[in-house]
C-alpha cells in the first residue's frame, strides 16, 4: 500500500473523504458566532476539496476482500523515476527489478512467472493502462513500462484483479494516465546522472469547455554500466478526453515509443565480485515503434449502473539481436482488444445490499510472427506464425453487504484460450520427438468467493479463495531457435488468502498470508548459454505440482510531527516467498529459482512543511537458488540509498538529488535459471549498479 505521511491537519482532509459521500474533502474553518439571545445560526464556512485520482482509487480498492495497493506516482517522482522499479518499490510481495539500470525488469507478484526473465520479458501479470490491456497473448513489451506520464498505478494481487478479467497467478498492474484534468499547465523536467544517464520531458495539458487534452513528449538515454550497454529511447504520450452531457464521456489514448537497447551478458560470481563491468557477449533489441491506440467511453444509465466500453490496438515491432546475433530476428506482432465492464450499485438481495459487476475482455494477435535470417544476408532461416491466438475472458461478480460490517464478494469466470504456434518454414531439420506446430483452444472456468469484516473501526479482516489460468505466452511454444513446436498448456491453480489491514495511531499497514497448489506451472530453464556466434536457447515446459507461499507485511510509521507540520516518517515492507515443488520425481521438494526467498525495504524520511525533505533508503534480500537442482545460489545483498530535495511551497518549481547503492555493494539484481549447475560457478547473473547519483529539475509554468 503506498502511504503519505502529512501533518495532522492535512489528515483531516483523508478523513473527510472517506465520509459517507465519499466524494468531496471538506475543511471547516472559523468560528460560529451569534449575538445573545439571536436564535439564528451563525454562518458558518465550507471549503470543499474534491477527491483526488489516488483518493478515489484506494477508495475503490479497499472493496476488494485480498491484497491490493495504489501508488502515487507523483510521491515517486520526487526521485529518479526511470523504471517500474522505481515505481514498484515498498510494496510486500511484489519484486522488480532492472537489469543494469536499463528498461529490462524482472517484475513477479507471488512467485509469478518467477524464472521466465530473458532480457526484461515480463510474464504472469496482465499490465493494463487506463484499464485497456498492453499484455496480449504474446506476452508484455518492456518498453511500455518507461512510466511515463502516469498519475497512479494499482497493484492488484492474485485474483484480486478479477474486475480487470485478470487471472493469472499475479494478478494486475494498471497504469492510469495523466490527463488535462489531473495534471494541466505546463512541465518541463530534466535529469541527468551516473552512466552517462540523462532524460528530458515536456508536457501539457488543460481544459476547454467540456474538453481536456494532456500531451507529453520524452526523451532518455544511458550509457550503462556494464561495458557497452548504451541504451535510448523517446516517445510521445497523449490523452483527449469530452464530456458530451452528464450522462456520456469518452478519451482517446495514444502511447507511442521508440528504442535501442543493448543488454550486458550474465556474469558468473567471480566476475560479479571482481570484474562487474565485464560484457563479451552483448545483445541487442531494436524497437522501431511501439504504439498503443486505445478509446474508453463510459455511459451512465443512472446514480447506480454505467458501462464502460474499451477499444485498443497495440502494435509492438521488435528486431531482436539486431548488433550482435548471429541469427538476429524480425517479429511482428498486433494485438487488436474489446474490454466491457457493466457495474451496477444500489440493488438487494435477499434483502441485503448487493453490488454487481460484468465484465468481457478479448484480446487477439490478428498479426504475429518471427523470421530469423543470417547476419549479414536476407537468407531467410525460419519463419513461425502466432497469428489468430487470443485470450477471452467473461466474468460476473457480486459484493453482498451480509451485516452492517461484513461484506461476501464472489465471482466466477469463463475463460477461452487459443494458441497457435506453425513453423511456416525452416532450413534445419527436425529430429526431435516435437512437431512442426501445435494449435489448440482451452475453455475453463474460475470460481472466487471473498469475504470482509470490519473488526474494530480501524482495522479489517479479509480472506479469499480463488483460481488463476495463466496460459503461456506464443513465444514460449517456440520461436527461431529451434525447428519445432513444444505443446506447452496453461498453468492452473487454487489459491487460499488471510489478512489484516488498518491502522491505529501513528502506525498503519497490513499483513497477508497465502498460499497456492499449482498444477503445471509455467517453468522455462536456459538450454544454452549465448556466445559470440551463437544465441541463448530458452525452453519452456509444464513442471510437476508445485506450491507457491508466503507472507507479505507492510508497516509505517509517523515517528515524529512538529507543530508547523514538519514530520519524521518510516515505511517498511517485508516478503517471505515459498515456492517449492510437491514430490518431483527428479528434484522432490526443491525450492524454485530465481527470486529471493526473503526481501526487506525500508524508507526512513524527514520532510519540511516548506518543502525541504530528505530520506535514507535500504533494500536487502536474501539468497537464492539459480538452478532446479539447487546446486547454485545468488549472493544476499543490502543496498542503501539516500535522497534530498525541495519543492516550492507555491508548487512551481522542484529540485532533487538521488544516491543508490551508497556501499557500492557488487550483487546481481536478477538471475538466469539453470537446470543443474552442479554446484559450479556459472555465468548467469546480472550485475547491479555500482554507486550512482541522479540530480533532476522540475518547473510548472
Amino acid at each position: 500500500m503506498q502511504h503519505k505521511f502529512k501533518a495532522r491537519a492535512r489528515r483531516l482532509d483523508s478523513l473527510t473523504a472517506a465520509s459517507s459521500l465519499g466524494l468531496v474533502c471538506l475543511l471547516f474553518q472559523g468560528t460560529a458566532v451569534a449575538a445573545p439571545n439571536d436564535p439564528t445560526l451563525a454562518t458558518v464556512v465550507v471549503n470543499g476539496a474534491q477527491a483526488t485520482e489516488v483518493q478515489k482509487a484506494e477508495r475503490e480498492l479497499k472493496k476488494v476482500a485480498g491484497q491490493t495497493a495504489v501508488v502515487d506516482n507523483r510521491e515517486i517522482e520526487r526521485g529518479r523515476a526511470a523504471n517500474a522499479e522505481d515505481v514498484l518499490a515498498l510494496q510486500p510481495g511484489v519484486f522488480a527489478q532492472a537489469t543494469s539500470g536499463s528498461g529490462a525488469n524482472k517484475i513477479s507478484i507471488r512467485g509469478s512467472g518467477l524464472n521466465t526473465f530473458y532480457q526484461g520479458y515480463v510474464l504472469g501479470i496482465k499490465f493494463l493502462y487506463d484499464g485497456l490491456p498492453l499484455t496480449g497473448p504474446g506476452g508484455t513489451q518492456e518498453d511500455m513500462l518507461d512510466m511515463a506520464s502516469v498519475d497512479h498505478t494499482e497493484v492488484l494481487y492474485g485474483a484480486n484483479a478479477f474486475n480487470y478479467s485478470a487471472l493469472s497467478l499475479g494478478g494486475a498492474i494498471n497504469f492510469v494516465s495523466k490527463t488535462g484534468r489531473t495534471d494541466p499547465g505546463n512541465y518541463a523536467r530534466f535529469e541527468v546522472g551516473s552512466f552517462g544517464y540523462r532524460k528530458q520531458q515536456l508536457s501539457t495539458g488543460g481544459v476547454v469547455d467540456n474538453s481536456d487534452y494532456y500531451v507529453s513528449v520524452l526523451h532518455n538515454e544511458r550509457d550503462g554500466y556494464q561495458d557497452n550497454t548504451p541504451n535510448e529511447g523517446q516517445g510521445i504520450v497523449a490523452n483527449f478526453g469530452h464530456v458530451f452531457n452528464p450522462k456520456l464521456e469518452t478519451r482517446f489514448f495514444l502511447r507511442y515509443r521508440e528504442e535501442t537497447l543493448t543488454q550486458g551478458n550474465t556474469l558468473t560470481k567471480y566476475q560479479l565480485k571482481h570484474d562487474p563491468k565485464s560484457n563479451n557477449v552483448p545483445t541487442g533489441r531494436r524497437k522501431d515503434g511501439s504504439t498503443l491506440l486505445g478509446n474508453k467511453t463510459t455511459y451512465t444509465f443512472d446514480d447506480n449502473s454505467r458501462l464502460e466500453v474499451g477499444l485498443g490496438y497495440n502494435n509492438y515491432p521488435l528486431y531482436n539481436g539486431w548488433r550482435y546475433s548471429a541469427t538476429p530476428q524480425d517479429w511482428r506482432s498486433k494485438d487488436i482488444s474489446l474490454t466491457l465492464r457493466y457495474l451496477r450499485s444500489g440493488d438487494t438481495f435477499l434483502g441485503l445490499p448487493s453490488d454487481s459487476t460484468l465484465t468481457f475482455s478479448n484480446t487477439r494477435a490478428y498479426l504475429a510472427d518471427v523470421k530469423s535470417h543470417a547476419k549479414g544476408t536476407d537468407i531467410k532461416l525460419q519463419e513461425t506464425n502466432y497469428t489468430g491466438s487470443r485470450d477471452t475472458v467473461f466474468s460476473l461478480g457480486n459484493e453482498l453487504q451480509l451485516g452492517e460490517r461484513t461484506w461476501l464478494s464472489s465471482g466466477l469466470s469463463f475463460i477461452d484460450i487459443k494458441r497457435k504456434a506453425q513453423i511456416e518454414y525452416t532450413t534445419g531439420t527436425n529430429t526431435s520427438e516435437f512437431p512442426n506446430g501445435v494449435e489448440y483452444t482451452e475453455h475453463d472456468i474460475a470460481p472466487r468467493i471473498g469475504l470482509r469484516y470490519q473488526l474494530t473501526p480501524e482495522f479489517e479482516l479479509f480472506g479469499n479463495v480463488s483460481r488463476s489460468i495463466d496460459p503461456p505466452v506464443t513465444w514460449q511454444l517456440g520461436s527461431t531457435g529451434t525447428p519445432y513446436i513444444r505443446d506447452v498448456r496453461p498453468q492452473k491453480g487454487n489459491t487460499v488468502e488471510f489478512g489484516i489491514r488498518g491502522g491505529h495511531g501513528v502506525f498503519d499497514g497490513s499483513l497477508t498470508v497465502y498460499r497456492s497448489w499449482i498444477q503445471k506451472e509455467l517453468l522455462s530453464v536456459v538450454v544454452r548459454q549465448a556466445t559470440a556466434t551463437q544465441d541463448q536457447l530458452v525452453a519452456t515446459s509444464n513442471g510437476s505440482k508445485t506450491i507457491h507461499q508466503g507472507l507479505e507485511a507492510g508497516l509505517n510509521a509517523l515517528l515524529w510531527e512538529g507543530r508547523n507540520g514538519d514530520s519524521v516518517t518510516l515505511r517498511q515492507a517485508y516478503t517471505f516467498n515459498d515456492f517449492h515443488y510437491r514430490d518431483d520425481p527428479t528434484f522432490g521438494d526443491n525450492q524454485l529459482p530465481s527470486l529471493p526467498r526473503q526481501v526487506y525495504q525500508a524508507e526512513l524520511q524527514y520532510r519540511q512543511d516548506s518543502g525541504f525533505y530528505a530520506q535514507l533508503n535500504a533494500r536487502a534480500a536474501s539468497s537464492y537458488y539459480v538452478d532446479f537442482a539447487n546446486t547454485l545460489s545468488a549472493p544476499s545483498y543490502t543496498v542503501w540509498g539516500a535522497k534530498v530535495g525541495y519543492e516550492a511551497p507555491s508548487k512551481k518549481w522542484e529540485v532533487f538529488l538521488d544516491a543508490r547503492n551508497l556501499t557500492n555493494e557488487r550483487y546481481a539484481t536478477a538471475a538466469n535459471t539453470a537446470y543443474d549447475a552442479r554446484g559450479n560457478d556459472s555465468a548467469n547473473f546480472y550485475p547491479g549498479d555500482a554507486i550512482n547519483v541522479t540530480t533532476g529539475v522540475a518547473f510548472r509554468f
